[in-house]
C-alpha cells in the first residue's frame, strides 16, 4: 500500500476558487498533484505560485473529453459553479456535470482510484425540508433555468453510485454549500463576492427580494479540510455527505456585515428574486461530523475579513 505522502492525485477544475485551494493543501502534504482545468472560470493566477514545485503539474485540459494520467485518487471538482456562469452555456454545464463524471469514473474505474466528487447543496433544489439532511430526495425544477446545474449534478452523483454498486468503485459524494474565501470570481455572481465588490466601489448593494432568505456559508479552509478528512477515510463510504457550514444568516444580515467590514457608505436595495432561487438552505452536518470528526471553525466575521482584503487588494491592482 502506498505511503500516505506519496499519493498521486489528481484535481479537476483545479484552478478554480475551491480546486487552487485544494492544490495547495494537497502539495503542502506532500502530494503529487495533477492539476487540470480548461480555464472557462479557472484562472493559472491562481495556482501561479505552484508551477516552480516538483510536486504539482499543471494541464490544460475538458473533462468532457477522456484523460489518461495514472493517479491513486481524484477529486472531481470541474463544473461551473455560479449561476451567471453555469448559464452562459447550460448545454456544456451538463455536458461538464455528466460526461465528465463518466471520463472520470471510467478513469478511476480502470486505475482502480478512489474518487471523489464536488456534489452540491443545489441537489436539493427549492428545499421543503429544512435543515437539508443527506437522505432528503430534494425539490428540484427540471426545466428551468438553473436545471443545468441541478439536474447535472444530480445525474452525476447517479453515475458515481452505479459505478459504486456495479464496479465497486470506491466514491466519495460531497454535497458542499455555500462557500467563499480568496481567489473567488469577482464578477461571478455569487452573494458574497457580489456583495464586497458592490460595497468596495461604494455602488448599491442589490438583495434579492426583501433579503429574508437565508444561507449558510462556509470559509474556504475549513472546506478544503473535510475534503482532505473524506479522502483519507480508510473504509469505503460512498455517503452522500453534507459540507458546509450549520450556522444560517439571512442575505440582508450578510449584506449589513459586509457594509460594516469594509466601512462602505453602500445602501441596500432591493433586485427582482431569480427563477428558483431557494429561500432557505442550511446543512444538517451530523454526518460530518460523526464520520469525519469534522465542523466549520471559522467564523463569518472573521472569513469575510479575509475575503475582503483579498478583494481589496485584486480591485486595486
Amino acid at each position: 500500500m502506498k505511503q500516505h505522502f506519496e499519493q498521486r492525485v489528481l484535481v479537476t477544475g483545479g484552478a478554480g476558487f475551491l480546486g487552487s485551494h485544494l492544490c495547495d493543501r494537497l502539495v503542502a502534504m506532500g502530494h503529487d498533484v495533477i492539476c487540470v482545468d480548461n480555464f472557462f472560470t479557472g484562472s493559472k493566477s491562481n495556482v501561479a505560485h505552484l508551477l516552480g514545485k516538483p510536486n504539482f503539474e499543471l494541464i490544460r485540459h475538458d473533462v468532457t473529453f477522456p484523460l489518461y494520467v495514472e493517479v491513486d485518487q481524484i477529486f472531481n471538482l470541474a463544473c461551473p459553479a455560479s449561476p451567471i456562469h453555469y448559464q452562459h452555456d447550460p448545454v456544456q454545464t451538463t455536458k461538464t456535470s455528466v460526461h465528465g463524471a463518466i471520463n472520470m469514473l471510467g478513469l478511476a474505474k480502470r486505475l482502480r482510484a478512489t474518487i471523489f466528487q464536488a456534489s452540491t447543496s443545489e441537489v436539493y433544489g427549492d428545499p421543503s425540508v429544512h435543515p437539508q439532511v443527506e437522505g432528503y430526495w430534494g425539490n428540484v425544477n427540471p426545466i428551468g433555468p438553473r436545471s443545468c446545474y441541478d439536474e447535472g449534478k444530480r445525474c452525476a452523483e447517479t453515475l458515481f453510485f452505479d459505478y459504486h454498486r456495479q464496479h465497486g468503485l470506491n466514491i466519495k459524494v460531497g454535497r458542499i454549500f455555500n462557500t467563499y474565501g480568496p481567489r473567488m470570481h469577482p464578477n461571478d455572481g455569487r452573494v458574497v463576492s457580489t456583495f464586497i465588490v458592490q460595497a468596495l466601489r461604494g455602488e448599491p448593494i442589490t438583495v434579492n427580494g426583501d433579503g429574508s432568505q437565508t444561507r449558510s456559508f462556509c470559509y474556504v479552509s475549513d472546506l478544503i479540510e473535510a475534503f482532505v478528512r473524506y479522502m483519507d477515510l480508510p473504509e469505503m463510504f460512498p455517503g452522500p455527505i453534507n459540507l458546509g457550514n450549520p450556522v444560517e444568516f439571512t442575505i440582508r444580515e450578510l449584506a449589513e456585515e459586509v457594509i460594516k467590514l469594509t466601512g462602505s457608505r453602500s445602501k441596500i436595495i432591493s433586485s427582482p428574486i431569480p427563477t428558483d432561487d431557494p429561500k432557505q438552505r442550511r446543512p444538517d452536518i451530523s454526518l460530518a461530523r460523526a464520520r469525519l470528526g469534522w465542523q466549520p471553525t471559522v467564523q463569518l466575521a472573521e472569513g469575510l475579513k479575509k475575503t475582503v482584503e483579498y478583494f481589496d487588494a485584486t480591485l486595486s491592482r
